[in-house]
């Protein structure tokens, strides 16, 4: 039987490939691709697959067992898409810190909008990069033609492979139903570290007037910025401190609110940290990339 698909695994020298464990060679064609520079890999990857569709994970995901039938199924049913894209939920039998993170990935209050990569949500034909990681990418082979990961950029190559591929007039698409399970950060340190590259990304993707069109991206660096200038706004009037209660309000509402939707009661006493963690992690990243980016155009090397 023919072989309609290719996942190309982007890997370090020596990073041990758990996604391999999942994937059923039968059916699809595995490219594994190993190198310093993840983009670099995957374009390297995806000119060598001869498949009507290329995948992208990553070295840790695992596969749902549905999820070739779901991706085949998908692009028959929607032969106007050329990308689509799933949720990247927990992985099963997680840590605790790393299961609890998973939450606060999740939830709306979070990651604002680009909490639906990490949960299953309505099928969106029009989607962009809030939902879209390529830790779960599938792409006609065509689309290759057209764009490429940009391999200055890491990480947030995938978010600008999916606005660069809107802007070629590709139709991108998230499916609640290809599913895969990706591994989360399991200590404070990690996730904080990781949040941080995500912000430090941002303003080398894109202008702050493309980021205002997004102000969810923008919002935890006001956040970082009101907290540094904080005790002096408070010399100026008492009333500046209303803005931190509402957030340590909010922070444990919706705390709660995830421990029980979740299941896992036990869960709220983390996650009363995590939420300021991603937020003020975000914020500090974007703030350094915008100052790095300013200050790298008044001193180019």
């Amino acid at each position: 039987m023919k072989k309609e698909l290719t996942i190309v695994i982007p890997a370090g020298e020596k990073t041990e490939i758990k996604a391999l464990e999942t994937i059923n060679r039968k059916n699809i064609n595995v490219i594994v691709e190993r190198g310093k520079n993840p983009s670099q890999n995957r374009n390297r990857g995806a000119s060598k697959a001869k498949t009507d569709f290329i995948a992208f994970i990553n070295s840790h995901t695992l596969l749902d067992k549905s999820w070739l039938k779901e991706v085949l199924k998908f692009f028959k049913s929607h032969p106007e898409i050329d990308i689509v894209g799933g949720p990247q939920l927990n992985y099963p039998n997680e840590g605790f810190f790393a299961r609890v993170s998973g939450y606060a990935l999740s939830s709306v209050f979070g990651s604002a909008k680009v909490s639906t990569r990490y949960k299953k949500t309505r099928l969106n034909l029009q989607a962009n990069e809030s939902s879209i990681t390529s830790a779960n990418l599938i792409c006609r082979r065509k689309v290759f033609e057209k764009v490429k990961f940009d391999e200055t950029l890491y990480p947030g190559e995938d978010p600008k492979f999916i606005d660069d591929a809107i802007k070629s007039g590709l139709k991108v698409a998230y499916s609640p139903a290809i599913i895969v399970y990706n591994l989360r950060r399991q200590s404070p340190r990690l996730l904080f570290k990781q949040v941080f590259n995500y912000g430090i990304t941002r303003p080398k993707k894109e202008s702050i007037f493309q980021t205002l069109k997004k102000p969810y991206f923008l919002a935890p660096a006001l956040f970082v910025l009101y907290l540094i200038l904080l005790p002096s706004l408070i010399l100026i009037s008492n009333l500046m401190i209303f803005p931190l209660l509402i957030y340590l309000l909010l922070d444990l509402l919706f705390s709660l609110y995830e421990s029980i939707k979740n299941n896992d009661i036990l869960s709220s006493i983390i996650l009363i940290f995590i939420f300021p963690i991603i937020h003020v992690g975000y914020g500090l990243g974007f703030l350094y990339g915008s100052i790095k980016k300013i200050w790298q155009r008044k001193n180019p090397s």
